[in-house]
């Protein structure tokens, strides 16, 4: 057999690895990057210089412009904690940030925790006895920083940052910024502390305080986010030399700590304590936008990067659920972007025909396959989230990196299903036949390659199950994602196990090289979809690199089918250029674009912003919403076929509709949280906001008649 799933996707596994590591080349970061808000520089302090035991620090300075802030490590009712990403030598690991004492920031009803002005979040290194500096003598550090700074709107910013440490000599010029932050630092409690949950509040005892701070008042900031509410009333006593309080906990609750650090401060002075809870948390709630947020957000014009309005997604029951999750991976079957992975199924299910039990173990093993995936994919996500990223379903997609894998990988089948080569020519015969041994094994990683096409459409029924999901224990919120790949299977668990439906389809004949060798078209049409998509993330220059490298790629599989001197040279002509091409189309590939927001096409459709809508709204404008990604099949067909109709635009332009275009193709945890309150998890989600009115969201595939039935609500 041509094509061997498993043989491809080690190819294409092999082929993304080059990827990342040509991404590594400098991109000419310094250790200071200035935006219009705040002013970010990287710095180093090392008395002693650079070696096993000694003191050596780095640290970020953040000077904020007046009425702008960044967030502590929990950032209260809304906001993000300040994220670094270190690249270290070999022999040196970074620590995690030493954050100094925040303030209570008040914002109407709620509350943040973070900082104004200048602070400096020193990390601590660790130096190994094995460290070797650079040949320069100097310590080479590279970091990416991402931070949310808000005023009244909030605006995400990144930088990249790199600095050249000198190993012998001192940096001890930064001390007086480093030692302002050790002393902003929490100061440990050797004092025992306990928290207490007494219905819906928690008692907080505390000993071992200062002599100078008993009798004050002093300010309590949890270190774990999402248990108290932040901006309740709460009362604090003196009892003798024991510090207590009782502070209401949140009504949308979703942490429940065995232990609760804690962090008290009088003024600029601090102290930690880790505090051993007592009792039982009362059952937590899944996480939605209270009244009180969202009429915050309303007045202010969105603090937080989330969107303002309450879920509006229907109550779903853990059935309802299920039975979304089980229809929406029926009719993700009919996703284009599955197409290609169909036909690869209908010539093995076909060649099998006369093999009953073959068709069985290849139908059981896709099945498997298909369900691994999905729940492989839906843990990943809920772990990631739950250690604070922003992510939504289609995430991988999100990568530079993966989108350019997969393009290798679909061109790999495309030139094997158009016998430009076969495996068996390239692989020794007892690893040739591995297939025809293992084929539950094929079927199984068909499963595999099936899903990650797959993971970036949102069939009907599945957007407001898998944001259900997020909001459920894991055991629950992975049975969903299970449920759902059963879904995408179970037309070809039918067509295995049962009679009549093998019955259907097509006899083994000559039209079956044909066949094969057209769906090599449908996995070149994929490629250059992909390509586009590419170019959304990383602009003309990564569309193009990718091109060339795919170019390359060709020459090489063509040239290994050649006999003769003329193979050797010719491989190893096209396998250098390869390299080389890898290496440097990497940084383009992966990095981003300078200007991925959404033009304005003939001022109608404009750009996306945290608070624009709360902003519209509140000067009694309608705003219709397009959640949406590049790499989104289903979101490029609505957006070329019904919102490209001139009487849908004309239904709008008629309501004075303002038309807001959310683009989702790169990461971005504003969009993310905004699709989160909406309870949904991915796109397209199409919402139509109306002062007064509760958001209406539509359905993930567009129908002329379903958006002006809408509008005509309006």
């Amino acid at each position: 057999m041509m094509f061997s799933v498993r043989r491809l996707a080690a190819l294409a596994l092999a082929a993304a690895c080059a990827l990342p590591l040509a991404g590594l080349a400098q991109t000419g970061a310094s250790n200071v990057v200035q935006t219009e808000r705040v002013s970010a520089e990287l710095m180093a302090h090392a008395p002693d210089g650079i070696g096993p035991g000694k003191q050596v620090w780095l640290g970020l300075q953040l000077a904020h412009a007046p009425e702008w802030h960044t967030y502590w490590m929990n950032p209260g009712d809304s906001g993000l904690p300040t994220s670094l990403q270190w690249t270290l030598p070999t022999g040196v690991v970074a620590g995690d940030i030493a954050w100094p004492v925040p303030k209570k920031i008040p914002l109407g009803p709620l509350a943040n925790y973070g900082y104004e002005g200048t602070v400096l979040l020193p990390v601590p290194l660790t130096v190994a006895p094995d460290f070797k500096p650079s040949i320069s003598g100097e310590l080479p550090v590279k970091l990416k920083v991402t931070w949310l700074v808000c005023r009244q709107e909030c605006i995400p910013e990144d930088g990249e940052f790199a600095l050249s440490v000198p190993v012998r000599s001192t940096t001890a010029g930064n001390g007086a910024a480093f030692q302002a932050s050790f002393d902003a630092q929490p100061r440990p409690l050797a004092g025992a502390s306990q928290v207490e949950v007494a219905g819906q509040a928690i008692k907080v005892k505390v000993d071992g305080l200062p002599a100078s701070v008993r009798g004050r008042n002093l300010e309590f900031f949890p270190e774990t986010g999402e248990v108290i509410e932040t901006a309740g009333k709460w009362t604090q006593a003196w009892q003798g030399d024991t510090w207590t309080a009782q502070v209401p906990l949140s009504p949308h609750r979703t942490a429940s700590p065995a232990v609760l650090p804690i962090v008290l401060a009088a003024g600029a002075q601090g102290w930690r304590t880790e505090a051993k809870v007592l009792g039982q948390w009362p059952a937590a709630q899944a996480p939605t936008v209270s009244p009180a947020l969202a009429a915050a957000l309303a007045q202010s014009g969105g603090a937080s990067p989330a969107a303002p309005a309450a879920p509006t997604a229907p109550s779903l029951t853990l059935v309802a659920a299920l039975l979304g999750a089980l229809v929406g991976g029926l009719i993700l079957n009919l996703m284009p972007c599955v197409f290609p992975i169909l036909a690869i199924k209908v010539v093995g299910f076909t060649r099998h025909a006369g093999d009953r039990r073959g068709h069985r173990v290849a139908g059981l093993a896709y099945t498997a396959g298909v369900i691994a995936s999905f729940a492989a994919l839906g843990g990943l996500m809920l772990a990631l989230r739950a250690a604070g990223e922003q992510l939504g379903w289609g995430f991988q997609l999100q990568s530079p990196g993966v989108v350019a894998a997969l393009a290798v990988l679909f061109t790999l089948i495309g030139l094997n299903l158009a016998g430009v080569f076969h495996f068996g020519s390239f692989l020794p015969s007892r690893v040739a036949s591995l297939e025809a041994r293992h084929p539950a094994a094929n079927a199984f990683l068909s499963g595999v390659l099936a899903v990650a096409v797959a993971s970036p459409c949102t069939a009907p029924f599945m957007g407001a199950s898998l944001g259900f999901a997020i909001g459920l224990p894991a055991a629950q919120a992975l049975l969903i994602f299970v449920v759902l790949g059963l879904g995408m299977a179970v037309p070809y668990l039918a067509a295995s196990w049962v009679p009549a439906v093998a019955r259907l389809l097509p006899r083994p004949g000559a039209w079956m090289d044909t066949f094969r060798k057209a769906m090599a078209f449908p996995m070149f049409a994929t490629v250059a979809w992909l390509v586009w998509v590419l170019g959304q993330q990383s602009g003309i220059n990564g569309a193009g690199a990718l091109l060339a490298l795919l170019v390359a790629l060709s020459m090489v599989v063509w040239a290994f089918t050649l006999h003769g001197r003329s193979r050797a040279v010719l491989a190893s002509v096209a396998v250098a250029l390869l390299v080389l091409l890898a290496w440097g189309a990497g940084p383009n590939i992966t990095h981003a674009a300078a200007d991925r927001a959404v033009r304005a096409e003939n001022d109608v459709w404009q750009p996306w912003q945290p608070g624009r809508v709360e902003q519209l709204l509140e000067s009694g404008e309608t705003v219709f919403v397009d959640f949406t990604a590049a790499w989104c099949v289903t979101c490029q067909y609505n957006k070329q076929t019904t919102l490209a109709r001139d009487e849908v635009m004309n239904d709008l332009a008629a309501k004075k509709v303002r038309l807001l275009r959310a683009d989702w193709t790169r990461r971005d945890p504003a969009i993310t949280a905004a699709l989160a309150d909406l309870g949904r998890n991915g796109v397209p989600v199409y919402v139509f906001y109306k002062k007064g009115r509760p958001p209406v969201v539509l359905s993930e595939v567009l129908s002329v008649k379903e958006i002006r039935s809408a509008i005509a609500a309006l």
